[in-house]
């Protein structure tokens, strides 16, 4: 997955901004105004994808940025609930909706020269989000705190970039996909799609999950840390462990899948449980099944 480039002006700063956040956490109370000012800083560098809540090590494995999540959660503590309904004329049919919460999580302001798409009909995006030039977002859809959508990715309608998840390039989360959020705790392995993945409808990834690039997750697939995952080509079962995150090798094709339970009483009742199989790797009739319509975009 691409990632900005930092400089050593603004390495300096976060560290400086970690010892804060730091420090603040360790305090019950509710840390004072440099509490707020580091949990500001903070969110405006997830903004300007300067700084994430995961990080992508040499070896390609991902691993959260725990001083960071601190952070995002330290946002919650020293935040005070507020309204922030929009302002509606009395009497008129929005008048009714009311809309209450941290006042350090406002909604993410974009402007034109963001150049993210985001189609009218009651779409979200919280504060201390990345969303790179190029994003396209179909109502109704939520991206939460901390979560980093690359470039040229789609995000359909009813879909969710759950808190601190880490999607790519050229990603499209179908309508309904739920890319789960994993912010507590926050040594937490992140949900991580990376570049030119495609998300199904209905789809749910959660919890210490990796899909690798230009994986095809079918509609109607679950996955999880502990989610066993039968790979017909390579005969092998891919799974997760306390210690490692589940991982979706780079082009897999995932489909709904099925295997019998192993008691013998349940096997009498013809018994099944949902598993996710690997049925092939992407070929050229795969892209071209897959391809996105890049004019839409």
């Amino acid at each position: 997955m691409s990632t900005s480039s930092t400089t050593g002006s603004a390495l300096a700063a976060s560290r400086t901004l970690e010892e804060r956040i730091d420090t603040a956490s360790a305090v019950h109370a509710d840390g004072g105004e440099d509490a707020r000012g580091a949990v500001e800083e903070l969110l405006g560098l997830l903004e300007a994808g300067e700084l994430r809540s995961a990080a992508r090590a040499a070896d390609g494995t991902w691993r959260a940025v725990p001083w960071v999540k601190r952070g995002i959660l330290l946002g919650f503590r020293v935040g005070k609930l507020i309204d922030m309904s929009p302002e509606v004329t009395a009497g008129s049919a929005g008048a009714s909706f009311g809309f209450f919460d941290k006042d350090t999580y406002p909604l993410h302001r974009l402007s034109l020269a963001d150049n993210v798409r985001v189609v009218p009909g009651g779409s979200s995006i919280r504060r201390g989000a990345y969303v790179a030039p190029g994003v396209v977002c179909m109502p109704p859809m939520y991206i939460n705190v901390g979560a980093y959508v690359g470039s040229g990715t789609m995000v359909d309608s009813h879909a969710l970039v759950g808190s601190c998840a880490q999607v790519g390039e050229r990603v499209h989360l179908s309508a309904a996909a739920q890319i789960g959020g994993v912010l507590e705790p926050v040594n937490a392995a992140p949900v991580v799609i990376e570049d030119d993945v495609i998300v199904g409808g209905n789809c749910g990834i959660y919890e210490g999950t990796v899909v690798r690039s230009r994986a095809v997750i079918g509609a109607g697939v679950v996955l999880t840390r502990g989610t066993p995952v039968y790979d017909l080509v390579c005969e092998t079962i891919y799974r997760g462990d306390s210690q490692k995150p589940l991982e979706i090798p780079s082009g897999a094709v995932v489909v709904p899948g099925a295997r019998k339970v192993s008691g013998l009483w349940g096997g009498e009742q013809g018994i099944s449980l949902q598993t996710p199989v690997i049925v092939k790797y992407r070929d050229e009739k795969t892209d071209s099944a897959t391809t996105l319509e890049h004019w839409l975009r």
